[in-house]
């Protein structure tokens, strides 16, 4: 739902460059300056999964009842596939539509018992903690994390709405327990910002599905906190600054949102979605030639070696033919959703979207043999079936829309 999961968009962790400089007596767990977790957040944040996982497990076996190093673990394991199945394209979330989508997302049963059982673990030793010693902020905003980054997962992967949202209102809840007992730890200011501006966001349907009829929500007080989270945390500024754009986004504050994005794609120029935001925001703002070559660039720098690690590159492809469409560059369009339905890493959700979308750019050619082709592979039986009734709708009768 829109907002209430918003932080799975990020690729943060620790804040990396950012949190090397602060004292050791910064209002935080003191296991969020440790070398290997610094280092586990430079890969997470390039999207180097498997060697941020290595790093972070080998910290967490130092550190067996710290509940925030597995908080780290966790985080790597749901970022890791979200990201392997397509789900950290934020054009997916910018818009309600997420909210009644029909896509049903596969995960392999020992990847969900790990991310159920490291939840679980998480929330363990931070009750353990709590009960020993009701004033230890780095508990409650650990087991604030935790629970909202199994939120996220809930809210992508099963479409769980009511079960997440609950979890991401005790999220805030144990944040602002953080702050009741240190005003300074400025990374529990995270989930409260997000809860805020994603209650204030939800339609009435949803907050009434969710049971969020009386709690508050405020967007310029989210806002406001997510600033604070990026000026002052240790853990949560790349991810702030990651819900923060896709808020301003949401509310088509898109020059404001660039700005926020284009500071993250420079700071890590090798994360594969953050140079893909950018062109998603200039393709929101209007400014279609310039994102068109955005879109180009990341399809570029990708072809070097070593560039990016495993990038997707259909959401480039599938963002590109979108605004190429938009300009009536009807063939540029249908080979983009065709270069996207062929990527080898492909979710077989957005590979259905691609031919489907490629097979209406074939119509408007026309090029009806090309586009029948394209339509039958995006109503074929198994898996994805969210773009089957209007791929076999368009085999009788020829798309003749834009």
């Amino acid at each position: 739902m829109s907002g209430v999961f918003i932080v799975v968009l990020s690729a943060g962790g620790c804040s990396g460059a950012a949190a090397s400089t602060l004292p050791t007596s910064a209002n935080t767990d003191p296991i969020n300056f440790d070398p290997q977790v610094k280092q586990s957040s430079q890969d997470f944040n390039n999207l180097e999964f498997d060697a941020a996982l290595k790093l972070r497990e080998q910290v967490a076996a130092a550190h067996p009842t710290d509940p925030m190093a597995w908080n780290y673990v966790l985080t790597t394991v749901i970022f890791r596939e979200l990201y392997h199945q397509d789900l950290l394209d934020t054009t997916y979330y910018a818009h309600d539509s997420f909210l009644t989508s029909k896509r049903q997302i596969d995960v392999a049963p020992e990847t969900r018992g790990r991310i159920e059982d490291l939840t679980n673990k998480v929330i363990a030793l931070c009750d353990a903690e709590i009960e020993a010693n009701p004033g230890d902020a780095n508990a409650y905003f650990a087991r604030s994390y935790g629970k909202g980054m199994h939120a996220a997962f809930i809210t992508l992967v099963d479409h769980s709405f009511a079960a997440a949202a609950r979890q991401g209102y005790a999220a805030r809840n144990d944040s602002e327990q953080a702050l009741k007992i240190d005003p300074q730890y400025a990374d529990a200011r995270m989930a409260i910002g997000i809860q805020q501006f994603a209650v204030a966001s939800l339609p009435r349907w949803v907050r009434f599905l969710v049971g969020f009829m009386g709690v508050g929500g405020n967007k310029a007080e989210g806002l406001n906190n997510l600033r604070l989270a990026i000026a002052h945390g240790v853990v949560t500024p790349v991810e702030s600054r990651t819900a923060l754009s896709l808020f301003l986004r949401h509310d088509g504050q898109y020059p404001a949102a660039l700005t926020v994005q284009e500071g993250l794609a420079s700071q890590f120029p090798h994360n594969y979605l953050f140079r893909l935001e950018v062109a998603n925001l200039l393709k929101d703002e209007g400014q279609g030639l310039q994102a068109i070559a955005a879109y180009k660039q990341v399809i570029a720098d990708a072809q070097k070696p070593g560039y990016f690690t495993d990038a997707r590159l259909q959401m480039a492809w599938f963002g590109l033919a979108d605004t190429q469409r938009g300009y009536n560059d009807i063939r540029g369009a249908a080979y983009g959703y065709a270069q996207a339905a062929t990527q080898p890493n492909c979710s077989d959700w957005l590979r259905k979207r691609a031919e489907l979308s490629a097979g209406e750019m074939d119509d408007m050619l026309p090029e009806r043999a090309e586009a029948m082709r394209m339509y039958r592979l995006a109503a074929a039986t198994g898996g994805d079936q969210t773009q089957a009734d209007a791929a076999r709708r368009y085999l009788l009768h020829p798309y003749t829309g834009k």
